[in-house]
């Protein structure tokens, strides 16, 4: 699913309150990574992530790779943090703004 730039905005706005519950280090992205962000996201729907000072990945690469491993979208990156946003398969809690809950007209 793509996201709309609504879409994104809305997301962005509440992930504002939240913390990141990922760190990536200097290992960059790897599979141990990719399973946690993966973790969260089914979890949590919206997670954010930080990049360390440390990390050898640019952000808009670390975004645009985890969110294809880990089949989220990109909802932001702000700094050294990255939004990803994945809707959960059953019982999603987030609304998004055009009144469907992440389904793909058909």
């Amino acid at each position: 699913m793509s996201l709309t730039g609504k879409q994104k905005r809305f997301l962005r706005g509440l992930a504002h309150a939240l913390n990141p519950v990922v760190v990536m280090g200097h290992r960059g992205i790897s599979e141990s990574l990719t399973r946690q962000v993966d973790t969260c996201l089914t979890t949590h729907e919206l997670i954010k992530i930080k990049l360390g000072a440390e990390c050898p990945v640019d952000r808009a690469e670390a975004a645009a790779e985890l969110a294809a491993r880990t089949q989220s979208d990109v909802a932001g990156e702000i700094g050294r943090v990255i939004i990803l946003y994945r809707q959960r398969a059953d019982n999603p809690t987030i609304l998004l703004p055009d009144g469907h809950r992440g389904e793909v007209p058909e």
